[in-house]
């Protein structure tokens, strides 16, 4: 993902300032690209907060699986799931920072990229921030699909 990213970028890089549709396309491809690798290293920053932690994590069975793995609540403690959220949090603020002082916000594909991975973030922050501050607050652990161990034959 990462090659095709750089790929797209470098394409994108030698006929931006031509114009035309072909460039355009480039463009929203490399920005959209670029906050996909942004996700796919948040999801790997929790996998990292979650094995540096020693967190019973399952994987899927299959690469096309919507999750990079299930959090197995059921078997991990608090601590383990507050690695596993910090993790992706910071690989997140690792990314924003990245981006902001790379991104070339001048071009159509460094603003395609500025937005969408910061929408992105948005999403990420709404949707996991109140679950990390609940349970770093003494709520149970979640549970769920991405919580759970997968059911037999579920990806």
């Amino acid at each position: 993902m990462i090659g095709l990213t750089a790929l797209v970028w470098t394409a994108e890089g030698r006929i931006a300032s031509q114009g035309g549709w072909v460039a355009g396309g480039l463009s929203v491809a490399a920005g959209t690209l670029t906050a996909l690798v942004g996700f796919i290293t948040h999801e790997w920053g929790h996998l990292a907060g979650a094995l540096a932690a020693g967190s019973t994590v399952h994987f899927p069975g299959r690469v096309t699986a919507p999750l990079l793995f299930h959090f197995d609540t059921a078997r991990n403690d608090r601590r383990q799931f507050l690695c596993m959220s910090y993790g992706g949090f910071a690989a997140s603020a690792i990314v924003l920072v990245a981006l902001l002082a790379m991104l070339p916000f001048e071009r159509l594909s460094g603003r395609v990229a500025g937005a969408l991975a910061g929408i992105g973030t948005v999403v990420s922050v709404v949707a996991e921030l109140p679950t990390a501050v609940r349970v770093a607050r003494g709520a149970p652990l979640p549970t769920g699909y991405a919580f759970t161990a997968p059911r037999a034959g579920a990806p």
